[in-house]
């Protein structure tokens, strides 16, 4: 049976939460076969009394007594069931031409596990490499400026969550329990136990490498492929029906069943697509700049007295701002003990994010500060479904210049950028970032209606967060891969609206954002795939 909305004081130990089942249940103590933390939170709107609150499975020798004794409490109820369960059988063969994947990250990884997992052996496509050599090209540019435009942060094995904090929380929709199903992968592949029952998970750059290989060798195993190296430079459709992918190296890839799970920045891809009629629409987005505290500030706020207890980690935050000016800012992204970083996939411009290891023990917290924009925003008369990626390299090519034009970043003090004056030197709040940074004036390379919405923003941010608008906290841009700019509209089916048998996923189909939401999108397409298959199989049976 499943207890919830159990609360217990900070410092409790393992006999205070059993006790606390036992009374919560009014059982006698050799009632109590044993439980399970299915979640764990805290708390923390008091932070002189911060609780941890959990959900449990709980094992009685008598459950239907207690539960008929409980009925109608809505803390306690039978536990529901989440296994996943395949939506087809094996195929007695292996499709031919099997099911094909482009792109290796969450969604794109999670699309090849499930579908190997059922027995369609599919090929997976990633233009980039594999990950332990794609981070050593990551690292080349945030050492020495150098970028490897098929393998940064965006592109290669694992995706752009690989360099993030690795977040496995999400605030979708989700009663077949794909996110357990994720959960569970990643815990298989080695990842801590303890994502499957905190309530924000996280994992960090590290161990994703590692869990990343594992789930590599997983689809490996059970009959999948994946090549490296092979960028899809153009797609074969015959009356509205995909055939083929063709690379960029000339080889034709017979294909009848596409996912694709390209990821927020395949740009040429994007551009592709439109060319051969895909349809593909323009959507909003957001852009700003990144800001970053000393951690430590962000622990007093957050946790008073009890900052630093390990049992809490570092403080994260969430905010949020309506402007005068009709836009909304709000913090995204947010790295506790983190670092900002150079996440651009283009020659001449700069692009960043955030980065945290599993540890979050860096000196400064940092996240995105961003404000919301639309397509009216962007460029030319609206006809152009691609204009938002225009929009981006606008300001991206923009801070490159700023930043001096070898990949440094634009930077500037909170203190200077609410003045309107440029900045000159940094204060007591180093960046993070690497190769470096320029301090400029940050208004340059972000358009007017952001810079106005971030000015009022700081302010009210810091009435919710003491400290936040501190003279010295440093602001880093740009910020501008937030989400995708454009959405390749899918049916029912998750087949595109007119080019049948491509199966558009993930975030860069603009149907997800962050790690969770897209390998359960990636689940919900392979399932989707499998289908599909299945059906043809039965026609061609009949």
């Amino acid at each position: 049976m499943r207890l919830t909305e159990l609360k217990l004081p900070l410092d409790h130990t393992d006999a205070d939460l059993r006790s606390a089942v036992l009374a919560r249940l009014g059982i006698a103590a050799d009632e109590l076969v044993g439980y399970s933390i299915f979640r764990r939170s805290h708390d923390a709107r008091k932070p002189s009394a911060i609780s941890f609150i959990y959900t449990l499975d709980v094992e009685l020798r008598n459950e239907k007594s207690v539960l008929a004794r409980l009925r109608g409490d809505r803390q306690v109820g039978p536990t529901p069931d989440t296994a996943y369960r395949f939506v087809t059988a094996p195929p007695a063969t292996p499709p031919t031409p099997r099911p094909v994947v482009i792109g290796t990250g969450p969604c794109g990884l999670f699309a090849g596990l499930i579908l190997a997992q059922m027995g369609f052996r599919p090929l997976i496509l990633e233009r980039g490499k594999a990950v332990r050599e794609r981070t050593q090209d990551t690292w080349g540019l945030w050492r020495k400026g150098q970028l490897n435009p098929e393998s940064n942060v965006q592109f290669g094995e694992g995706g752009a969550g690989t360099f993030s904090d690795g977040k496995l929380y999400s605030q979708i929709k989700d009663p077949q329990f794909r996110g357990r199903k994720v959960l569970t992968e990643f815990v298989k592949a080695g990842a801590p136990a303890e994502i499957l029952y905190v309530a924000k998970p996280h994992i960090g750059t590290f161990k994703l490498v590692g869990m990343v290989e594992n789930m590599r060798a997983e689809i490996e195993s059970l009959g999948g492929e994946i090549r490296f190296g092979s960028r899809v430079e153009d797609i074969e459709i015959d009356h509205g029906l995909v055939r083929g992918l063709r690379l960029a190296d000339g080889e034709l890839v017979a294909a009848t069943h596409v996912v694709l799970a390209v990821g927020h920045s395949a740009r040429d891809t994007f551009a592709m697509l439109h060319a051969r009629g895909v349809h593909v629409e323009a959507k909003p987005f957001s852009i700003g700049l990144r800001i970053e505290h000393p951690q430590s500030l962000i622990d007093r706020a957050r946790l008073g007295k009890n900052a630093g207890n390990p049992l809490l980690g570092a403080a994260d935050y969430k905010l949020v701002h309506h402007c005068a000016n009709g836009r909304s800012a709000y913090s995204f992204c947010m790295c506790p003990g983190g670092t900002v970083v150079a996440a651009t996939s283009e020659p001449g411009g700069v692009v960043t994010n955030g980065m945290s290891q599993y540890s979050r023990n860096e000196r400064n917290a940092n996240s995105a500060l961003v404000v919301g924009v639309t397509p009216a925003d962007f460029p030319g008369d609206g006809s152009d479904p691609l204009a938002g990626i225009a929009f981006q390299r606008h300001w991206e090519r923009l801070a490159f210049e700023a930043g001096g034009g070898d990949y440094k970043a634009p930077a500037q003090r909170v203190g200077d950028f609410l003045a309107g004056r440029p900045s000159t030197t940094l204060g007591s709040v180093l960046p993070s970032y690497t190769p470096g940074v320029q301090p400029t004036d940050l208004a340059r390379c972000l358009p007017d209606y952001v810079v106005a919405a971030l000015r009022e923003a700081l302010p009210a941010f810091a009435r919710d967060i003491a400290g936040f608008a501190m003279e010295d906290a440093l602001l880093t841009g740009v910020e501008t891969r937030t989400s995708s700019p454009i959405r390749i509209t899918r049916d029912e089916g998750f087949q595109s609206l007119n080019t049948r048998g491509l199966f558009p996923a993930g975030e860069g189909a603009g149907y997800a954002g962050g790690i969770l939401s897209a390998a359960v999108d990636g689940i919900r397409v392979a399932e989707a795939v499998a289908l599909s298959l299945a059906a043809d199989d039965a026609r061609r049976a009949s």
